[in-house]
């Protein structure tokens, strides 16, 4: 399985994903799920993905074709977010419906996507794009989106984060979340791929790849549950009523 997690917030934009596509003691693949195309100065795009890793795979090879060869509409050739998400969606759409022309099992081959960036001096945009190619938009209100196995890290967004957020402390706060996930659910595993885009630069990262080797990720989760531990001693002791 997969868990990629992604951020519109005031001063940027925060992806992160895992990279394990299976589970088991004695099978565990690594394959990346986190995406980067755009031009110096012009735009910068990010795709994750989680679900069938032959259609997600199929889907970024087709928009990396179509670049290679110019052929448009492509990720470099369209004037707005909006219409990447389009291009994405209208990819996948297309991608589903070949390999499942000749059977019923359409859910077998599904695979959702996070694409977010920016283009020119536009606003950044990020968009949660459905296996049936239909997508939706972040907002101030909810700034953030998940895919995969969302259930276990979605907690501390909900309580923590918000749109206002310097991305250092966003960025904080989506490793707890990846911490929360890796360690209640075996089906996503290290290493983290991690990319942060600062508002208006129009420079493309490099992001970097976190190991379970990493300092600060090994810290952040150490105090992390420390921190758990310690609250919940500290919390009122219930009453006698709860004993009757």
């Amino acid at each position: 399985m997969t868990y990629c997690c992604a951020l519109r917030l005031k001063e940027g934009l925060v992806f992160i994903s895992d990279t394990r596509t299976n589970a088991g003691v004695d099978h565990i693949s690594v394959f990346r799920k986190l995406y980067t195309f755009g031009i110096e100065g012009e735009r910068f795009i990010t795709i994750q993905t989680s679900g069938n890793l032959a259609t997600t795979q199929a889907v970024i090879g087709h928009l990396k074709n179509h670049l290679e060869l110019q052929q448009t509409p492509n990720l470099y050739s369209v004037n707005t977010m909006f219409e990447v998400a389009e291009l994405v969606g209208h990819t996948l759409q297309k991608v589903i419906a070949d390999v499942t022309e000749n059977t019923q099992e359409q859910s077998n081959y599904y695979c959702s996507l996070l694409v977010g960036g920016q283009i020119g001096q536009a606003e950044m945009q990020l968009y949660n794009i459905y296996p049936q190619g239909n997508f939706i938009c972040a907002t101030s209100d909810t700034p953030y989106f998940q895919i995969g196995e969302s259930k276990y890290g979605k907690p501390i967004l909900d309580r923590a984060l918000s749109y206002d957020m310097p991305l250092s402390e966003a960025l904080r706060c989506s490793l707890i979340s990846f911490d929360s996930t890796l360690r209640s659910n075996v089906s996503v595993g290290m290493p983290l791929d991690a990319l942060i885009y600062k508002k208006n630069s129009l420079h493309i990262p490099e992001g970097k790849r976190i190991t379970e080797e990493d300092p600060y990720f090994e810290n952040i989760s150490k105090e992390w549950s420390d921190t758990l531990r310690s609250g919940l001693q500290n919390l009122p002791k219930p009453s006698e009523d709860y004993f009757k």
